[in-house]
C-alpha cells in the first residue's frame, strides 16, 4: 500500500513539476530597444506623458520626451495608450521555497531548531516554480525570498523571476537575516486564546516572560557574535560569521511581527546593535508611525485585505495604514501574503491603499521603489531611471485596478520574457474543451 501511495505521489508532483516546458528565460538583451508614446510613471511619483525610454544592453540608458528612435536598426514597442510601470517587486514571500503545501518533497523553507543564523534561502530556491510565471502576468518581476522559522531562521535573497536556476535568479543575494518574534500578548492562541487556555496543559504559565526568554537568546547571539567579529577569531564559526553583514550594515534585520510591543523591542535592536531594521506584518505599525520614523525603521505591510488586528480599530483601518506611514514620513511598502493568491495580488492591494488615503503614485512607489529600497536594491530597480536595469511592464490600463489591469508586455533587465502560465494554459484549454469563442 505504502509503495503504491509513493508511487501516486511521484507521477502527481511529476505532472506538476513538468508543466509548461515551453515557458524559459529569455536571452541576454543586447543591442538597443525602445519603448516609445506611453505614459511612464517613473516610479518616484512623476509620470511622464508621451514618453520614450531607450534601453541598451539591459540597462536604461534614456528616459523622456525627446528622445528619437531610429527607423530601423532597434526593436521598437510601441505603447501608444499604454501605461508602463517599473517591474513590480514581491517584498515578503516564500516563493521558490514552497510549491504546494500539501505536498512536502515540494517545501524547503525552514531548518530545524530555533537558531539558523547561517542557513541561505538562496541555495533552496527552485527557479522552474509554477507560481513565478502567474506572478509575472500580473506584472510582478522581482520577490524576496526568506527562510521561515520559529525564532532566527537565516537569511533571505531578492531574485528576479526569469532564471534557469538559483545562480541566475539571485538578484540582491543574502540581503538579510530573518527573525520571528515571539508572541508578546499574555495569552496564547490570539483573541481566543484565553478560552482555550485551560486546554493547553503544555502551555508556559507566563507566556510573556517565555517570549522575552526567547527574544535574550537572540540578543545573546548577537552580542557574542560581535565579540567575535571585532576580534580575529582562530577559528570560523559560521554561526557567529553570519552576522558579520548584519553589523557591516551591508544586510538589514528583518523583524517579523504585528504588535506594538513587538515593534518597541525592535527599537531596542536599533539602539543595542546598531541594526537597519525592517518590520515585516506591522498590522499595529500606525499606532507609533512617529517612533518608527524617529528610530529609521521600515514595514513591510503584509496583507491589507484582512481584518483590523484590535476589536476596537475602525474596520477600514488595515486600508488606511498605508496613508497613516506616509503621512508620518515612514519608509514603507506593501505586500501580498495571502496563501490562496501566492502574491498576484499585490497590485490590488496597493490599489486599495489608493483608495484610502495614499495617491495613485504614491501606492505604486509601495510596490516598486519603497521595495527596492527596503530591499536594498534600489540602486538596480524601483524605478524607470537611467542606469538602472530595464525591469519595466507593459499595461493596457491602470495597473492598480484589476478591471484595466492588463499586462502586455514585460521585461527583465531588457530581456523580452514570456507571459504564459499554467492558469491562461488551462483557461485556453477549457475554452477549447467546451467551444468557447
Amino acid at each position: 500500500m505504502k509503495k503504491i501511495i509513493f508511487s501516486l505521489s511521484t507521477i502527481v508532483c511529476l505532472g506538476i513539476l513538468n508543466a509548461q516546458e515551453t515557458v524559459y528565460p529569455a536571452k541576454a538583451q543586447k543591442g538597443v530597444a525602445f519603448i516609445k508614446n506611453g505614459t511612464v510613471h517613473v516610479g518616484n511619483g512623476t509620470v511622464i506623458e508621451n514618453a520614450t525610454i531607450k534601453i541598451n544592453n539591459g540597462k536604461i540608458e534614456e528616459v523622456g520626451t525627446n528622445i528619437s528612435v531610429p527607423a530601423n536598426g532597434a526593436q521598437v514597442y510601441d505603447a501608444s495608450g499604454k501605461h508602463v510601470y517599473p517591474g513590480l517587486i514581491l517584498p515578503a514571500s516564500n516563493l521558490g521555497l514552497q510549491e504546494i503545501s500539501g505536498v512536502r518533497a515540494t517545501t524547503d523553507f525552514n531548518e530545524i531548531g530555533d537558531m539558523n543564523p547561517s542557513i541561505r534561502s538562496i541555495a533552496a530556491y527552485n527557479a522552474d516554480s509554477k507560481i513565478t510565471n502567474t506572478l509575472r502576468s500580473n506584472g510582478i518581476l522581482l520577490a524576496h525570498t526568506a527562510p521561515v522559522g520559529s525564532l532566527l531562521a537565516g537569511q533571505s535573497s531578492v531574485v528576479q523571476l526569469d532564471a534557469w536556476h538559483w545562480e541566475d535568479a539571485a538578484y540582491n543575494m543574502d540581503n538579510g537575516m530573518h527573525v520571528y518574534l515571539p508572541s508578546l500578548i499574555g495569552r496564547p492562541g490570539g483573541r481566543l486564546g484565553a478560552l482555550f487556555a485551560q486546554f493547553m496543559p503544555q502551555a508556559p504559565s507566563d507566556p510573556l516572560k517565555a517570549a522575552l526568554d526567547r527574544i535574550e537568546i537572540v540578543k545573546d547571539y548577537f552580542r557574542e557574535a560581535k565579540v567575535y567579529i571585532d576580534n580575529t577569531p582562530k577559528e570560523v564559526n559560521l554561526k557567529l560569521e553570519a552576522a558579520r553583514a548584519l553589523f557591516q550594515k551591508k544586510q538589514k534585520l528583518f523583524l517579523h511581527g504585528n504588535q506594538v510591543k513587538q515593534m518597541l523591542l525592535a527599537i531596542d535592536f536599533v539602539k543595542e546593535f546598531g541594526f537597519d531594521v525592517v518590520i515585516i506584518g506591522g498590522s499595529e505599525s500606525w499606532q507609533i508611525a512617529p517612533l518608527l520614523k524617529q528610530h529609521n525603521i521600515s514595514v513591510v505591510l503584509t496583507q491589507m485585505h484582512n481584518l483590523p488586528t484590535l476589536d476596537d480599530d475602525d474596520i477600514d483601518m488595515p486600508y488606511k495604514a498605508p496613508a497613516v506611514l506616509q503621512k508620518a514620513g515612514v519608509l514603507f511598502c506593501i505586500n501580498d501574503d495571502d496563501p490562496q493568491n501566492r502574491g498576484r495580488n499585490l497590485a490590488f492591494n496597493a490599489g486599495t491603499a489608493a483608495a484610502y488615503g495614499l495617491s495613485k503614485e504614491e501606492a505604486l512607489s509601495a510596490i516598486t521603489l519603497n521595495a527596492a529600497k527596503i530591499l536594498g536594491a534600489d540602486q538596480m530597480t524601483g524605478s524607470i531611471e537611467k542606469g538602472k536595469d530595464a525591469n519595466i511592464i507593459i499595461s493596457a490600463g491602470d495597473i492598480l485596478d484589476m478591471h484595466t489591469s492588463i499586462v502586455e508586455h514585460a521585461f527583465i533587465q531588457g530581456r523580452k520574457i514570456t507571459l504564459d502560465d499554467k492558469h491562461k494554459q488551462l483557461y485556453e484549454r477549457y475554452k477549447y474543451k467546451y467551444a468557447i469563442k
